[in-house]
């Protein structure tokens, strides 16, 4: 099964043979790296850009307006604030254009620690990003959802940010890409650039199919009916676990991948917190003004006579960076034994 950097690279190769994509560019993401985690590797469009983040946005910008179809990247999105103005104009541009120009571009980041990144690559961006009126914002928690929401980002008119958790860039996942060959080894031959000299390799991609998963749709990985667990990106994995694990203590609880943050299955949501009548929201961002303390709002707003406990929010520490040291990193964002204990809270209290 191919991993997420290798289920992005083959969805980007589909846009540029398939959707039109003309430019696929950012720090190190042309030959000979392809990207610092690979996502990029062996693409035709690829070219490195200056290191200036301005700039790729900028570029992208330009050619959004031109009509062409390009994906940007920011090599880490410790590096994207200070584009932050640039991220507006381009969220504004149909608005204020009365509908006349379009913003067909993405720009993707990877996000979020777990890589013992510390101070300068660790940040996450998915609560700034849904701040952004305009964009739209993905996150994946597997590689066909990472082939998938690419493919449908590409297709979008609107600009969209790809949100890349770094822990799980080389996470294998459970489900085949269209096209994908059955042996982790063949494709591993097929699109992988050997280790040491790469001026004459060429890779042999796979017969990729279409396959897209729609923007604001999210998915039940575990059904339950206790209590709801609303989560994305590296936490989804985490969150899973834990429902199983509690499974065998007679607690039910229901996972909801968001995969996407903007626009997000309100929806889903809402049935589900319905359904259970307690709710935990789970991310790594920080969490003083989180994303998950929106959702919380909104949960509390429309359903707060549904409810049968206040609804909780667990987030990273308020912190200015994360530090190198393990422990520093794994007590600053929540892991299996948080997400556990935070679900037990929630699930003692007593309407």
């Amino acid at each position: 099964m191919a991993n997420m950097a290798q289920a992005i690279r083959m969805a980007l190769h589909y846009g540029e043979s398939k959707l039109g994509v003309t430019d696929i560019f950012g720090e190190d993401v042309g030959a000979p790296l392809g990207g610092v985690f690979t996502a990029t590797q062996g693409l035709k469009t690829a070219w490195n850009s200056p290191l200036d983040e301005r700039g790729i946005v900028s570029t992208a910008i330009g050619l959004g307006l031109a009509g062409d179809r390009c994906v940007a990247e920011i090599q880490f999105c410790d590096y994207i604030f200070n584009t932050i103005d640039l991220l507006k104009m381009a969220g504004n541009t149909l608005w204020c254009s009365n509908g006349q120009y379009n913003m067909p571009i993405v720009l993707m980041t990877p996000v979020g620690a777990g890589i013992r990144g510390s101070v300068y690559h660790s940040h996450s961006f998915d609560a700034w990003a849904t701040r952004l009126p305009g964009w739209k914002v993905v996150m994946p928690s597997t590689p066909l959802d990472a082939y998938g929401l690419m493919i449908s980002a590409i297709k979008d008119p609107n600009p969209v940010l790809f949100l890349k958790p770094k822990a799980l860039m080389r996470i294998k996942g459970e489900e085949l890409i269209p096209g994908e060959p059955l042996e982790e080894k063949e494709l591993k031959a097929m699109i992988d650039a050997p280790i040491g000299d790469r001026s004459k390799w060429k890779p042999r991609w796979p017969a990729v199919g279409e396959f897209e998963i729609p923007i604001g749709k999210g998915k039940i990985t575990r059904e339950g009916n206790d209590i709801t667990v609303v989560t994305y990106g590296r936490h989804v994995l985490m969150c899973n676990k834990v429902a199983d694990d509690l499974a065998t203590a007679g607690i039910s609880a229901e996972v909801i991948d968001l995969r996407s943050l903007y626009p997000y299955d309100w929806s889903m949501i809402r049935e589900s917190v319905r359904k259970t009548g307690r709710v935990l929201f789970v991310n790594e961002d920080t969490e003083v003004t989180n994303f998950g303390e929106h959702l919380a709002y909104r949960v509390t707003q429309e359903l707060f006579y549904e409810l049968l406990a206040r609804p909780r929010v667990l987030a990273g520490k308020n912190l200015p960076g994360i530090g190198l040291h393990p422990n520093l990193e794994e007590a600053s964002v929540p892991h299996g034994h948080d997400i556990e204990v935070a679900i037990q809270e929630v699930m003692a209290e007593v309407p």
